[in-house]
């Protein structure tokens, strides 16, 4: 009989994880407020309030909401003056939104590695990728790990570069006594399903800046402006308005947000010291400066080779079999056909030579191959939810040779 769950022996669990979302009774209360304001949209004080405190909860002096993170990323980009052709540094190693929404606004993105040891966009790699026409950076906190915004802002400064920070795993993350989203020029927010925060889609973008508020303001409302009237248009918007649904879903959820966040948090740092004991595996470095991890996703390193070569993909439907559900990630963003075939459609490309077939990042490829990811609805669970995960990965270990077979 063999031991492993996915040879036909029993798994390390069949309990399921905790759900997400997580609605209570204060979802319920703030959306019936919301029902039977008669304020469904444009106009609602819980748009308004849900906005006022983001702001404060992030640390700035604003915050925009808009319907997704991805029109977030979109509208900061177009308030950042991008014009066509002009490009903007962004990592490969994150979801498709953070150079999307940089192609739609007709700029180019420039894929610059990951650092090994986080998998955040690396610092000294960005000095290189700057031409005469840079306008910004997009770092990506990935997994809701804060990236060395000191690094990445000390050189755009030096270059005069806008910094925008793609948040949207990192409700709540602090970098050195700071908030993601208050660091750089702007930060954007997505409150997706999965998110940490969720009202099941929704966005947000702070600043501390009028002037980037005010360019927010006008590309997400039509071109209007704050002190304007209701038909003047000044610039070429469209409607990304986030509903008072959305925003009631928000307030609630906002609550339990750091309460959440700093269970993810020491989950996420108990998995480090034990999974870090197990041969064939590595965890990400430690950054004093990381003073809460989100924990959107919880990565680590599988090291097949150390595993006799069993590969990553046999390792997760082991891994699945024994209750744990896992996933492989990101694959590099310049391997997409968007970014490969469809760019040669986009004016900024039109008689140019379309870079990202013949790219090749090594610490980014070498990422897509051997990173692990755990949701962070994991994370929310007890210590001995935690506990079986370590043990499903120690089973596996242990018993290599049955996984050898599997691997067959």
């Amino acid at each position: 009989m063999s031991t492993l769950a996915i040879l036909g022996g029993s798994p390390v669990r069949t309990a399921p994880f905790p759900k997400w979302p997580q609605p209570t009774e204060e979802e319920e209360e703030c959306l019936r407020e919301a029902l039977y304001s008669g304020v469904w949209g444009i106009g609602s004080l819980l748009i308004e309030t849900f906005e006022k405190k983001w702001a404060d909860y992030v640390g700035t002096r604003y915050a925009l909401t808009c319907t997704n993170g991805t029109d977030a990323l979109y509208i900061a980009v177009k308030a950042a003056g991008l014009r066509v052709g002009e490009e903007v540094i962004v990592p490969p190693y994150t979801f498709i939104a953070t150079a999307s929404s940089v192609m739609l606004a007709n700029g180019v993105p420039v894929f610059v590695d990951i650092q090994p040891d986080t998998y955040n966009l690396d610092p000294t790699a960005i000095e290189a990728a700057i031409t005469e026409r840079t306008r910004a950076i997009i770092p990506v906190h990935i997994g809701g790990r804060p990236a060395d915004m000191d690094a990445i802002l000390e050189v755009a400064r030096r270059h005069d570069l806008i910094v925008i920070e793609d948040c949207a795993q990192a409700h709540g993350a602090i970098w050195r006594g700071r908030k993601v989203g208050s660091l750089g020029d702007m930060g954007c927010f997505s409150f997706q399903s999965s998110k940490n925060l969720t009202a099941g889609e929704g966005g947000a973008i702070t600043t501390n800046e009028e002037r980037f508020w005010s360019l927010c303001f006008s590309f997400k409302n039509v071109g209007r402006v704050p002190e304007g009237g209701w038909y003047e248009h000044r610039v070429l918007g469209s409607n990304h308005r986030m509903t008072a649904f959305q925003a009631a879903v928000l307030l609630a959820g906002l609550e339990r947000l750091d309460e959440q966040t700093d269970r993810r948090h020491a989950n996420g740092q108990y998995l480090d010291s034990q999974l870090s004991q197990i041969e064939g595996l590595e965890t990400m470095a430690p950054d004093p400066r990381v003073e809460r991890n989100a924990y959107h996703l919880y990565i680590f390193k599988y090291k097949a080779e150390e595993w006799g070569g069993v590969s990553r993909e046999t390792f997760l439907r082991a891994l699945r079999a024994e209750g744990i559900p896992a996933s492989s990630g990101y694959v590099p963003l310049y391997r997409q056909e968007a970014f490969v075939v469809d760019a040669q459609r986009m004016p900024q490309f039109q008689g140019k030579e379309i870079p990202y077939a013949k790219m090749s990042l090594p610490v980014c490829e070498q990422a897509a191959r051997e990173g692990v990811w755990l949701f962070q609805s994991l994370l929310l669970g007890t210590r001995k939810d935690m506990d079986d995960i370590v043990e499903a990965i120690a089973k596996l270990r242990r018993h290599l040779d049955e996984l050898r077979r599997v691997e067959g």
